[in-house]
């Protein structure tokens, strides 16, 4: 059954939903048992970041739908905006 982005969005007003983003850059990177996944998309400078169990198809250069959320990362001490990928689908 396909998850409905306007149903994540009623339940938790501080998802944003945007369509037909186009990616610029993909990195995939094992930790732990996880693969983190990095998106880069046009127009926008901020990482997009998601968890996954295994690899996922290379994304640079697709047009993909996604919900996010802003949260802050820290690394080496300096606090980073990054937004945190909930639903990801290709376009």
């Amino acid at each position: 059954m396909p998850s409905d982005p306007q149903k994540l969005i009623e339940k938790h007003p501080s998802l944003t939903h945007s369509e037909l983003m186009k990616v610029m850059s993909h990195v995939q990177r094992h930790q732990g048992d996880w693969v983190l996944h990095t998106l880069m998309v046009e127009g926008c400078t901020v990482p997009f970041k998601f968890k996954r169990k295994n690899q996922y198809q290379n994304l640079k250069g697709a047009r993909v739908n996604m919900t996010y959320y802003p949260t802050q990362e820290t690394v080496a001490g300096i606090d980073l905006e990054i937004m945190k990928v909930v639903r990801i689908k290709r376009g």
